[in-house]
C-alpha cells in the first residue's frame, strides 16, 4: 500500500497566504513615516489632553470626557477619508470596521460626558 503525503485528503485543502487585497488602494505602497504617524500624534495628543483634564478631579470630568469623545469622533472622521496609505497605525481593520468602532466608541464616551452632572 502507498503512503500519501500528509496534505492529501478529501480535496478541502487550501493554502493559507494572504488575502489580495481589493480595491482602489491595493496598488498603493504603505507608508510608514512620517506623514502617517502625524494623524495618529494628532489623536494619541487629543486623548492624553481628555485623559489629563479627567485627572484634575470631578469638576473637569465632563470637559474631559467631552475631548476625549471628540478625539474618537475626529479619528473616525479622519479613518473615512483619508485613503489606507495615510492612515497610519490608525488602519487596523477594514475601513468600514475602523471607522464604525471610533465612531460608536466616540459617541459612547460623548454620552457618558452629557449624562455626567
Amino acid at each position: 500500500m502507498a503512503s500519501r503525503p500528509a496534505n492529501a485528503g478529501s480535496g478541502s485543502h487550501r493554502a493559507t497566504g494572504p488575502r489580495p487585497v481589493r480595491g482602489k488602494d491595493r496598488d498603493e505602497p504603505a507608508v510608514t513615516g512620517g506623514l502617517a504617524w502625524v494623524l495618529y500624534l494628532i489623536v494619541l495628543a487629543g486623548a492624553a489632553a481628555g485623559m489629563f483634564i479627567v485627572s484634575r478631579g470631578s469638576a473637569y470630568a465632563t470637559r474631559g470626557t467631552a475631548v476625549l469623545g471628540g478625539t474618537l469622533l475626529v479619528a473616525a472622521l479622519a479613518r473615512l477619508v483619508l485613503p489606507n496609505r495615510f492612515a497610519g497605525v490608525l488602519a487596523s481593520r477594514r475601513k468600514a470596521s475602523d471607522v464604525l468602532a471610533f465612531a460608536v466608541f466616540g459617541a459612547a464616551v460623548l454620552a457618558v460626558a452629557l449624562s455626567l452632572p
